[in-house]
């Protein structure tokens, strides 16, 4: 069951206590089931409204904290986890298995489970098979170069496309 965030150092803004719960729930979820939980799920899990917890995934994605679908209210991304497939399968040993959103991202499903990891992707060039294992923190072998066709600072103009 889900465990409620507490504040021991002041006044709770109900409002922020209730986003860092759902977005808590959404990572935990996503984490055990393979995906992301939908509105109710989360309502239910966080003792709030779906009303309330609709506009919790609102504030999280205007927030950049959470992609949703485009037109919907479902979870496309919690990076660093996608819910559709991507080109970045990341595979934890004893874990699970999880689509990272992309070549900055994929490593981060390892660090943030601070775990081994093993990355399959291919490269965007050649379509060349491309595995990429993360070790006590470190990425490699091979030595890994990634070429971000899209400069960092225009990256949210289209998430889904970056």
């Amino acid at each position: 069951m889900f465990q409620r965030v507490t504040a021991d150092d002041g006044p709770v803004n109900e409002t922020e206590t209730l986003d860092r719960e759902v977005r808590l729930y959404i990572y935990r979820r996503f984490l055990d089931a393979g995906t992301p939980p939908g509105v109710s799920e989360t309502a239910e899990a966080v003792g709030s409204t779906a009303a309330e917890v609709e506009e919790s995934y609102r504030r999280l994605a205007e927030g950049r904290a959470i992609v949703l679908e485009p037109g919907k209210l479902d979870v496309w991304m919690a990076p660093p986890l996608s819910a559709r497939p991507t080109t970045f399968r990341v595979d934890v040993a004893n874990r699970g298995r999880w689509w990272g959103t992309c070549a900055w991202d994929a490593p981060g499903i390892a660090a943030m489970l601070d775990a081994d990891a093993v990355i399959f992707t291919t490269c965007p060039d050649c379509e060349e098979p491309l595995t990429l294992g993360v070790e006590r923190g470190r990425l490699g072998p091979p030595e890994p170069v990634a070429h971000f066709a899209v400069p960092a600072k225009h990256w949210w103009d289209d998430i889904g496309f970056t």
